[in-house]
C-alpha cells in the first residue's frame, strides 16, 4: 500500500490551474458552442456568434486576474509560461477575436455565418494563439500552431459555392502544409543537435558547443523559413493576395491581423530564447526580409485595383515593418528590450487599424456587392462617417500623425537607431522611403472617397448593423486616441519581457 501511495504521489503533476485558466476557459466555450449548435434550429443560429463572443470575453477575465497578480508562473519543466509577454499577447487576441466575430455577425455575403461550425473553428483557431503566446518548448509552439493553422485553412474555403474561396483554402492549406514541413524539419535538426525541445536549454547549447556545428545554422534557417511563410514575408508570401481575396471579408481580417501576429510571436520566442546567441545567423535573414517585404509589398500594392487585395500587400509590406527591429538587434541587451517593445507595440496597433479597414469594407462591399477601390467612390457623399473612418485606418497605417500608426513607426525606427550600425540605418532609410511608397496607394484611396463620384449614382444611405458600428466606432476611436496619447499601448507593451521558464 506504501509504494502503491508513493507512486500515485509521482505521477500527479502539480498543475496551475490559475495560469491555463485563459485557455481552460475559451476550451469550455467551445464545448458549449457545439453542444448549443446541436439543440438550435436555423432560426435560432444567431445566438452561436453571442455565445462566441461571450466566451471570447470570459476568457479574458483570467487573463485579467493573472495580470493583477503580476508573478511569472512556469509549468511543465519550464515548457509552458505565463509571464508579462504572454498576457498581453493573450489579451490581444482575444480582443481581435471578439472583433472578429463582432463583424462576422451578420455578414450576409453567402447568408450561412449563423453556423456554429463557424464560430467554433475561429475559437480553436484562437485557443492555438493562446497556447503560442505562453509556449517554451518546440513541440508545444509546433501544437500550437497547427491548431492555429488547421481550422484557419477550413475558415479560407468557407464559400463552398465560390471558385475563388475554394482556390483560396487549397492555396493556404498547401503552402501552409509545405511550411509547416520546412520548420518541423528545422525543429528536428535543433532536436538532434542541442538534445532538448526546451527553448531555454536550446539556447544554451547553440550559445556553446553546439555553435560550431554548421547543421545547428541550418536548423535556425529551416525554422525561420518556415515561420516566414506563416507571416507571409517575402519571397515566400505567394499565398496571401489569392488566399485573402478569396476568404471571406472577416476570415482575412482574422489571417491579416491575428494569424500572422501569432507567427511574429513565435518567431519573438525562438529568437528571444532559443537562438539570441546566434545574431550572426538570423539577424542577416531577418534584414533580407524586412527589406523585401516592405518593398515589394508597397510596390505591388501600388497597382492593384481590388481593395482587397491592396489591403493584403499592404499586410506583406507592414509585415516588414514589424522585422525590422529583428534584423538588428544584435546581442546588445539594451537593444534587444527595445525591439521587442517595438514588435509588441506595432502588433497591437497594427490589428486596431486593420480590423477597422477591413469592417469598412465589409460595410461598404454590402452595399456595392464588389470589393473594387472604384466602387469606394463617393463614400463621403452618402455614408461621411464610414468615409472619416477608413481615412483614418489608411492613413494610420501610412504612419501619419496624429494617428496611431505613427507610433508604431516611431517605436520601430527607435529601435533601429538603438542598435546603431551601418546595417542599422540603411535598413531605417528603407523603411522611410518605403512609408512614403505607401502613402500614395492611401491616399489614391481617400481621394476615390473623398473627390470621386459614386461610379453608379446610388447615394442612397447604408444601413450598418451594430456590431459593426461598435467596431468601426471603436477601431476609430483607439486609432485617434493611441495617436495623441501613445502611452495607452507603451504602457503595455513596455512591460512585455520574456521568460525562458528555465
Amino acid at each position: 500500500m506504501h509504494l502503491l501511495a508513493q507512486a500515485s504521489s509521482w505521477v500527479q503533476p502539480n498543475v496551475d490551474y490559475h495560469a491555463l485558466a485563459p485557455e481552460i476557459v475559451l476550451a469550455a466555450g467551445i464545448v458549449v458552442l457545439l453542444l448549443v449548435d446541436l439543440f438550435l434550429d436555423e432560426r435560432q443560429k444567431w445566438a452561436t456568434s453571442s455565445i462566441a463572443g461571450l466566451g471570447l470575453l470570459a476568457a479574458l477575465v483570467p487573463v485579467l486576474t493573472l495580470a493583477v497578480d503580476g508573478t511569472d508562473r512556469s509549468l511543465f519543466g519550464g515548457a509552458y509560461v505565463v509571464d508579462n509577454f504572454a498576457l498581453v499577447l493573450k489579451a490581444l487576441f482575444l480582443i481581435t477575436g471578439y472583433a472578429v466575430v463582432l463583424i462576422s455577425t451578420n455578414y450576409v455575403d453567402e447568408g450561412d455565418y449563423y453556423e456554429g461550425e463557424y464560430y467554433t473553428l475561429l475559437l480553436c483557431s484562437i485557443l492555438g494563439m493562446l497556447m503560442i503566446s505562453s509556449s517554451r518548448d518546440l513541440v508545444s509552439l509546433f501544437v500550437a500552431l497547427e491548431l492555429l493553422s488547421i481550422p484557419a485553412y477550413m475558415l479560407a474555403a468557407w464559400r463552398k459555392r465560390d471558385v475563388k474561396s475554394n482556390e483560396a483554402g487549397m492555396k493556404y492549406f498547401l503552402l501552409g502544409v509545405f511550411a509547416s514541413a520546412v520548420m518541423l524539419y528545422g525543429m528536428s535538426l535543433l532536436y538532434g543537435v542541442t538534445g532538448s525541445t526546451l527553448l531555454s536549454t536550446i539556447g544554451e547549447q547553440l550559445g556553446g558547443s553546439a555553435t560550431t556545428k554548421p547543421i545547428g545554422t541550418l536548423a535556425i534557417v529551416f525554422v525561420i523559413v518556415g515561420f516566414a511563410f506563416k507571416v507571409s514575408a517575402v519571397p515566400f508570401h505567394s499565398w496571401a493576395p489569392d488566399t485573402y481575396e478569396g476568404a471571406p471579408t472577416p476570415i482575412t481580417a482574422f489571417l491579416s491581423v491575428a494569424s500572422k501576429a501569432a507567427g511574429f510571436v513565435a518567431l519573438l520566442e525562438l529568437v528571444f530564447i532559443g537562438f539570441f546567441g546566434q545574431s550572426n545567423v538570423w539577424a542577416p535573414v531577418f534584414w533580407v526580409l524586412a527589406a523585401l517585404s516592405m518593398t515589394v509589398g508597397n510596390l505591388v500594392a501600388l497597382r492593384q485595383t481590388n481593395m482587397i487585395r491592396m489591403l493584403a500587400y499592404s499586410s506583406i509590406a507592414q509585415g516588414g515593418f514589424i522585422l525590422m527591429p529583428l534584423a538588428v538587434i544584435g546581442d546588445s541587451p539594451d537593444a534587444a528590450k527595445s525591439a521587442l517593445t517595438a514588435v509588441v507595440t506595432y502588433l497591437i496597433i497594427y490589428a486596431v487599424m486593420n480590423i477597422g479597414a477591413f469592417a469598412v469594407v465589409i460595410v461598404v462591399a454590402r452595399k456595392t456587392r464588389s470589393g473594387e477601390i472604384s466602387s469606394f467612390g463617393g463614400l463621403f457623399s452618402y455614408a461621411p462617417g464610414l468615409c472619416v473612418a477608413l481615412t483614418f485606418f489608411l492613413f494610420s497605417l501610412a504612419g501619419t500623425p496624429p494617428l496611431a500608426g505613427w507610433v508604431a513607426k516611431f517605436v520601430v525606427f527607435r529601435s533601429l537607431l538603438d542598435a546603431g550600425g551601418g546595417w542599422a540605418v540603411t535598413l531605417a532609410v528603407i523603411g522611410v522611403v518605403n512609408s512614403v511608397i505607401a502613402l500614395f496607394y492611401y491616399a489614391a484611396v481617400a481621394k476615390e472617397m473623398w473627390m470621386n463620384p459614386a461610379p453608379d449614382g446610388d447615394v442612397s444611405p447604408i444601413r450598418i448593423p451594430p456590431p459593426l458600428l461598435i467596431t468601426v466606432g471603436a477601431t476609430a476611436a483607439l486609432v485617434l486616441l493611441i495617436g495623441i496619447f501613445p502611452s495607452l499601448v507603451l504602457h503595455f507593451s513596455d512591460l512585455t519581457t520574456l521568460a525562458s521558464g528555465s
